[in-house]
């Protein structure tokens, strides 16, 4: 194992900083998620603002992930130390190949190799996309075997009531259909590059409801 020496070294290293950091949050009380109450030194939440009862609460939560995060760290370091005593570090636990040494000095407690690594990663995405997407999986205007009334058309039942202009379209205008926020009328249909001014020849014209509110006031 003494072309890992310098890993080992490393790993040691490591080693000794995540216990000492696991020290100071158990010298600091932050290991554990005990009441808010007991967090703040009071006795009492009830005379405190709901934000600052949230904003501990979220300095609670924060301080218990990297608690564990530390822990998990830890426990990977201590497995890879385990394996120099074993004299089987560096080899692919999957496998049973060797591991190359690129992927060991960018993640020394790596256990497998990274093929093996990528056809074994689970993982999975949030739950929330399951429902947060946008009307299109609930449109079924092109399906034979859907007839019922969907969530585009429930949008545009709502839509009909709608006194204000729509935002893709006239969010720039007042009720006047005056030009707002421009210093002079053009701006709100001119554009040009990244790079800035370089000449008329560059000038770019965009018909949208400023160009044809110009062009009818001329």
């Amino acid at each position: 194992m003494d072309t890992y020496a310098d890993l080992k070294a490393e790993l040691e290293k490591r080693q000794n900083t995540l216990h000492h950091r696991l020290k100071e949050f158990d010298d600091l009380g932050l290991a554990h998620g005990f009441a808010s109450s007991v967090a703040s030194g009071e006795l009492s939440q009830y005379d405190n603002h709901p934000a600052d009862s949230g904003s501990a609460l979220y300095e609670r939560e924060k301080d218990v992930a990297l608690h564990e995060q530390i822990v998990l760290e830890l426990e990977d370091v201590k497995h890879s130390l385990d394996k120099f005593e074993k004299g089987t570090y560096g080899i692919c636990e999957a496998t049973g190949g060797e591991i190359p040494r690129e992927r060991l000095e960018a993640n020394p407690t790596a256990r497998t190799n990274v093929q093996y690594a990528k056809m074994n990663n689970h993982y999975s995405r949030p739950a929330e996309e399951d429902v947060l997407r946008n009307f299109d999986q609930f449109n079924f205007d092109s399906r034979d075997d859907e007839t019922e009334f969907d969530a585009e058309d429930a949008y545009q039942s709502v839509a009909r009531f709608n006194e204000l202009p729509m935002v893709y379209e006239d969010s720039s205008l007042d009720d006047n259909e005056e030009l707002v926020g421009y210093v002079e009328e053009i701006e709100g249909f001119l554009s040009t590059g990244i790079e800035g001014y370089s000449g008329d020849e560059n000038v770019q014209y965009q018909k949208n409801v400023h160009y044809d509110q110009y062009l009818n006031e001329k």
